[in-house]
């Protein structure tokens, strides 16, 4: 068997239904966009760092700023359908075959991205051999734990992921809200996804998830359909920017 090959790619839908235009908003002088693809290209051990948009503006402004960018349908769902539907040229990208290459799917709101978490999926890509689904989690904290806006990761013993949901997980049965933490560590999860490539070609397979619908949670798709994440623990959070407030604090940070 070959050794694996690692191609990032970033889905970068110009008009999201929270934030419209959030991967072109002006954070420090630069898109947001652009500081998320910056700091991609600052990760050892992967062959390509690729914009994935549905809009030619967007397309061309990546293309300017001297990455490749790819042209996906407008009708796409989330980020992975977007990723799956040009998946032949990310795996030529990367140089490897679809068993072996790893898409690391990175979201194009956070720009506030530590390179050494994809270094880290990179070097757990190849440890682990080779696994289907590889996710990032942190150490929650109190202030974050109720917050909707923050997704939380319910772990197995093993480290893979039971499911992940807005509601702070598990539910501590007679302890008040506020005291959960102290009873048992409570995970949050980054919103990055390392697929292996071939595992990914089969999204549109995938049944539809009504947990997904729900939770507006692309990665409840997978759980629902069986495919295991698993997860590896990073420092701090690499927030997103899904509300007009955490844009203005990634403005501050920037």
């Amino acid at each position: 068997m070959t050794s694996p090959r690692a191609v990032v790619a970033v889905p970068a839908r110009l008009e999201s239904s929270r934030l419209p235009g959030k991967v072109m908003a002006d954070i420090g002088g630069k898109p947001m966009l652009r500081h998320v693809l910056e700091r991609c290209a600052l990760a050892k051990g992967v062959a390509a760092v690729i914009a994935c948009t549905d809009s030619e503006l967007v397309q061309r402004h990546a293309q300017d700023w001297g990455f490749d960018a790819l042209l996906t349908p407008a009708s796409c769902a989330s980020g992975s359908e977007r990723l799956a539907s040009v998946l032949a040229e990310l795996v030529a990208a990367a140089g490897g075959e679809p068993e072996d290459t790893l898409v690391i799917n990175v979201q194009g709101d956070q720009p506030q991205l530590d390179p050494t978490i994809i270094e880290t999926m990179v070097e757990q890509f190849a440890a682990r051999h080779k696994p289907q689904v590889l996710t990032p989690v942190y150490a929650l904290g109190p202030d974050k734990l109720h917050d909707p806006n923050v997704v939380k990761v319910l772990r197995a013993a093993d480290g893979r992921a039971i499911t992940f949901s807005r509601s702070a997980l598990p539910h501590v049965r007679d302890v008040p809200p506020e005291l959960w933490h102290q009873h048992c560590p409570y995970w949050g999860h980054v919103g990055m996804y390392g697929y292996r490539a071939d595992v990914l070609a089969g999204w549109n397979q995938l049944p539809i998830s009504q947990l997904e619908g729900l939770e507006k949670l692309e990665q409840l798709r997978l759980v629902e359909a069986g495919i295991p994440l698993h997860t590896f623990v990073v420092e701090g959070d690499c927030f997103s920017v899904d509300t007009q407030d955490q844009l203005e604090l990634a403005r501050r940070l920037a």
